[in-house]
């Protein structure tokens, strides 16, 4: 691969969509391609499946001071399904359009992987070193919770992260147009994920019939309440100096207040939505099973509820929940993983700052939390800090967030070799 397109190219065009519990082509294939990848660089990559396809890969590439704790680079492989018949492209295709790339994966996060692999390349055909040992490591099953990828590896393989202390990955380093101002997010926290099965119970019988008793009715009744609820607002740290850095871009007096946050995050233009999903917890009913005959009334009905929590409000958010299920629904969570926060005033985070100015001296450096989940969280369980830092400079008027799972997913060109450049002067300083 020459540069940073030819490589994203190259990956998005490897299908390893997941499908959650269904089954799918895995990611064996395109950890391989990885894998041949650092190898033709030197470094000696190690595949590991979880179970059959679902495949995770580590390569060590050492550093200048190789006392110090390696720093892990990471990403994953897998990506959301996508379906021709709603795409404007060939979602594996990896056509070039309008001077970006498009494709599943372009942005979540194949483009990404690539800005990695290829800063990686360049130091090592330049034969400059990083500043200490870096820890590469390329995840499976990251979009169905990181059970089978990075969760799996920190549980079977902790050895192969080497005692690192800090890590960088996705959703991170970004900037968006805040009044005249570039901003350059760096993801700092992330919410808690606890997604929840919900089973309402009742009397089986004929559809003619009065029910009163009906299962159906429970959980439909549960769903509702739990989607419409208002949770309070809750500034974390993370998101306080998020929005005092805005506010005082905007020329607004920062008060913490409904109105007055509302004020500030609206001027966050196309991240808005992300920010205001980051100051309270939230509850979305995602998924409904019920009955298998219109005219018979089922026993039990099953649904499922997406619910992040803030740093702390795990069990709160359950109790919460089962308050507004009621009595006739029982609320249980499969998937649950831990809420982060990171220091913002840390060197690694300096270190970030000063990569991404050097292009950018007028650009402002801001934390932000992320309202969705990363690798990360599985890393912390073996003591290494992660941080979203996957620098793309991008135009004022893309919409970045509504490209996550999305429909024609692209990404700038022009982005990607920016966030290259700005990941070279980072890992030959951190």
């Amino acid at each position: 691969m020459t540069d940073v397109v030819d490589l994203a190219q190259a990956l998005i065009r490897i299908d390893s969509s997941n499908y959650g519990d269904a089954d799918g082509p895995g990611e064996r294939e395109v950890a391989e391609f990885v894998a041949t990848y650092l190898a033709d660089l030197g470094l000696e990559p190690v595949i590991r499946e979880s179970e059959p396809t679902r495949a995770s890969l580590t390569a060590l590439w050492e550093g200048v001071d190789r006392t110090r704790p390696p720093l892990v680079v990471h990403g994953h492989l897998d990506v959301v399904p996508a379906f021709r018949e709603d795409w404007s492209v060939d979602p594996f295709s990896a056509d070039i359009r309008d001077g970006m790339i498009w494709g599943r994966g372009a942005v979540d996060m194949k483009g990404i992987n690539a800005m990695y692999l290829t800063a990686v390349a360049r130091m090592i055909r330049s034969g400059v070193k990083p500043a200490r040992d870096i820890v590469l490591a390329f995840f499976a099953d990251e979009e169905h919770g990181g059970a089978r990828g990075a969760k799996w590896m920190v549980h079977n393989h902790r050895d192969d992260f080497r005692g690192a202390t800090e890590a960088i990955s996705e959703v991170g380093g970004f900037s968006v147009q805040v009044g005249d101002r570039r901003v350059y997010l760096i993801q700092t926290a992330e919410k808690g994920i606890q997604w929840l099965r919900l089973t309402g119970t009742g009397v089986q019988g004929h559809g003619s019939l009065i029910h009163p008793d009906n299962a159906v009715t429970h959980l439909a009744t549960a769903m509702s309440r739990i989607g419409t609820h208002v949770w309070p607002l809750d500034v974390t740290p993370t998101v306080d100096r998020l929005l005092r850095g805005a506010a005082e871009i905007q020329g607004i007096d920062y008060r913490a207040d409904e109105e007055t946050i509302a004020r500030i995050v609206h001027g966050l233009g196309s991240i808005s939505r992300m920010v205001e999903a980051s100051l309270r917890n939230t509850s979305n009913p995602t998924m409904v099973d019920a009955g298998y005959k219109t005219n018979v009334i089922p026993d039990t009905a099953e649904g499922y509820v997406d619910t992040r929590f803030l740093p702390g409000q795990q069990e709160d958010v359950l109790r919460t929940v089962e308050d507004l299920a009621g009595s006739s629904v029982k609320v249980e969570p499969y998937i649950t993983e831990r809420a982060l926060e990171a220091p913002f005033d840390a060197p690694l985070v300096d270190k970030m700052i000063a990569a991404v100015t050097a292009d950018d001296p007028d650009a402002v450096v801001l934390p932000y939390s992320l309202m969705g989940g990363t690798d990360n969280k599985h890393l912390a369980s073996i003591g290494i800090a992660g941080y979203g830092f996957a620098p793309l400079r991008l135009p004022a008027d893309l919409d970045f967030s509504a490209l996550f799972h999305g429909i024609d997913e692209r990404v700038p060109i022009d982005s990607l070799t920016f966030g290259t450049a700005v990941l070279e002067r980072f890992l030959v300083d951190c």
